[in-house]
C-alpha cells in the first residue's frame, strides 16, 4: 500500500509500505476513504514532536471502511463505515475511566505519532471498539472527517475548558481551522461577543461569515489595545489561544479580565513567559489540555441534526496520492487561502 512517510524534519515521501496487519484481537484494519492534514502534522515536519520517529506514517484523522476486524472486536464488522478518532482509548485503564482518553495507558495520541497513522491507503486501529464510531450514511463525509480531531479539540480545549457561557465576551486568538472550530462550537452557549484575532484578512472574513461579532487584525501589534477598547477596558471573559506561539499566549494574558479564563489549544514548541506579576490577583484560570474526544458523540449528533456544519472549514480537495501537493498547499495557507484540505482515497 502507499503512505505518507516522515523521514525527519522537512522530509516526507509518498511511498510503498507493507500492508498493516492485525496485531491484537482488539485491532481493526480500516481502508481510508478520506483523511486530512492537521496543524500538528506541520509541527511534526518542523521537528517539534520528538516522539515521532523517522519512518512513521503520519496522520490521525479520517473516515473509512472496516477491511478486517480482530476476533475480539464486537461493535464493528467488515464493510462498516467508520469515523476514526484521533485519540486511541482502551476504555478500561484508570485514565480512560476518568474520561481522559488522551492519557490512556495503552493508547492516547498514538496514530501518526508512535504508530503508523491515517495518511495512507490502510491503517491499523488498536482498541477498535472504543476508538472508532459508526459513520451514518446520510451525513456528509467532509463533515465527518472534521470530527476526528479539529472539532473535538476546538470544543473541548477551548470552549469547555474556557467555560464559555451565555453573555460572555470571548476572544479567540488565531482564526485558523482550530480557532474557527472553537468559534462555531462556542456559539452553542450564546456568548454576547466573539472577537476573532488574526493577521490574515481572508481568515477574518471567513470568521465574520461564521459568526464572529468582531474581528481584529493583528499585524500592527496593537491587538491588546483594540480588544480592550472593544470591551470598554474590562477585558474578555474567555481568551482562547489557538496558535501555539509565545506572542499569542501573551496576548491572552493581557486581554483576560478579572475572573476570566485563558484556555490554551495551541501546540507549543518553545517556552512562554507567564506574567504572574499581573495575573496573581486577578482570579484568572489558565487551562491546558490534549483533546480527549469525549464530546465526539455529541458533536456527531449535532452534525446529524443539522445544527453544526464542520464542512464549512474545508477549502481544498485532493486525491490521496496528491498528498505532497496537499501538504504544500496547507503549508502555504495564506497564499493558497487554505483552511482544511481533504484527501480522498477512491
Amino acid at each position: 500500500m502507499k503512505a505518507l512517510v516522515y523521514h525527519g524534519p522537512g522530509k516526507k515521501t509518498w511511498e510503498e509500505k507493507p500492508r498493516p496487519k492485525i496485531q491484537e484481537d482488539t485491532d481493526a484494519i480500516v481502508k481510508v476513504v478520506k483523511t486530512t492534514i492537521c496543524g500538528t502534522d506541520l509541527h511534526i515536519m518542523k521537528g517539534d514532536v520528538s516522539t515521532v520517529k523517522e519512518g512513521r506514517t503520519l496522520g490521525h484523522e479520517g473516515i473509512g471502511i472496516i477491511d478486517e476486524a480482530g476476533k475480539a472486536v464486537k461493535n464493528f464488522k467488515k464493510g462498516d463505515r467508520v469515523l476514526i478518532s484521533c485519540i486511541t482509548s482502551c476504555g478500561t485503564c484508570e485514565f480512560c475511566k476518568k474520561g481522559m482518553y488522551s492519557h490512556c495507558e495503552h493508547g492516547g495520541w498514538v496514530l501518526g505519532n508512535t504508530i503508523d497513522g491515517t495518511q495512507a491507503e490502510l491503517v491499523r486501529i488498536p482498541f477498535a471498539d472504543t476508538s472508532l464510531y459508526h459513520a451514518p450514511k446520510e451525513v456528509n463525509e467532509d463533515a465527518l472527517v472534521m470530527l476526528s480531531d479539529i472539532f473535538p479539540t476546538g470544543f473541548e480545549c477551548g470552549v469547555l475548558n474556557g467555560q464559555v457561557k451565555p453573555g460572555d465576551t470571548v476572544a479567540i486568538i488565531g482564526s485558523g481551522p482550530i480557532g474557527l472550530a472553537a468559534l462555531l462550537t462556542a456559539q452553542f452557549y450564546s456568548p454576547a461577543e466573539i472577537i476573532m484575532v488574526d493577521a490574515d484578512d481572508e481568515r477574518l472574513k471567513v470568521a465574520r461569515k461564521l459568526g464572529a461579532t468582531q474581528t481584529v487584525r493583528s499585524r500592527d501589534g496593537k491587538v491588546v489595545e483594540k480588544v480592550m477598547e472593544l470591551t470598554g477596558g474590562r477585558g474578555v471573559d474567555v481568551a482562547i489561544e489557538a496558535v501555539g506561539v509565545p506572542a499569542t499566549f501573551e496576548i491572552c494574558e493581557s486581554i483576560v479580565g478579572p475572573g476570566g479564563h485563558i484556555a490554551n489549544i495551541g501546540v507549543f514548541g518553545e517556552p512562554v513567559d507567564l506574567h504572574m506579576e499581573r495575573l496573581w490577583s486577578q482570579n484568572v484560570t489558565i487551562t491546558t489540555r490534549l483533546v480527549d474526544t469525549v464530546t465526539t458523540p455529541m458533536l456527531l449528533k449535532s452534525v446529524e441534526a443539522g445544527s453544526l456544519h464542520p464542512e464549512q472549514l474545508i477549502t481544498h480537495h485532493f486525491k490521496l496520492n496528491d498528498i505532497i501537493k496537499a501538504y504544500e498547499t496547507f503549508s502555504h495557507a495564506k497564499e493558497e487561502k487554505a483552511l482544511k484540505v481533504v484527501l480522498e482515497n477512491r
